[in-house]
């Protein structure tokens, strides 16, 4: 038992700690800090469980074999989830090339997004910045759009951390 079943349960536990982790810094980024100091609290506990147990168990090449796994694992399960949850919102700069960018803008308008569309001027001539805050969970959708009506255009995307009274944090936006 000491050689499969403590070491798959510090493997388990780390999985679980890890991933919580990664939920508990995104929150804490998007100062959502009710649930990131309830994911930190679960986060430590099952953390001090694994840790426990890798200790009582030091005779046990298996168990550091366990916790390491289960960071690596716990890591790349984190970022999974994360990746699935999109919370937050982003501001997408969006710079047009060879093409104006009325299209894109249009369709943009049409389905309830907030855009800002600068004129200027890059090497090749005359292009349209357009600025485009969006949920982060929009973006597959939102970069599919730009592909469609300016497959040329040059994007850019960064978190923002904090808005302010942007239509209720983006509530109406591409409901």
């Amino acid at each position: 038992m000491e050689w499969i079943v403590i070491p798959l349960l510090i493997f388990c536990a780390r999985i679980i700690d890890v991933s919580i982790s990664t939920l508990r810094m995104m929150y804490t980024i998007n100062e959502k800090r009710e649930m990131a100091v309830t994911l930190g609290f679960f986060e430590v506990l099952i953390w001090l469980i694994a840790v426990g147990q890798a200790l009582q168990h030091l005779s046990t090449p298996f168990a550091y074999i366990g916790y390491a796994g289960g960071f690596a694992t716990g890591t790349y399960v984190g970022m999974f989830l994360e990746k699935k949850l999109a919370s937050g919102i982003v501001l997408m700069r969006i710079v047009t090339v060879k093409k104006d960018s009325h299209a894109l803008t249009d369709y943009l308008r049409k389905n309830n997004y907030l855009v800002t569309v600068v004129d200027a001027e890059n090497n090749d001539g005359n292009v349209n910045v357009v600025f485009l805050p969006a949920k982060r969970k929009d973006l597959p959708q939102l970069q599919e759009v730009i592909r469609k009506y300016n497959p040329n255009a040059f994007y850019s995307i960064e978190n923002l951390r904090f808005v302010t009274s942007l239509r209720a944090q983006l509530g109406t936006i591409a409901n």
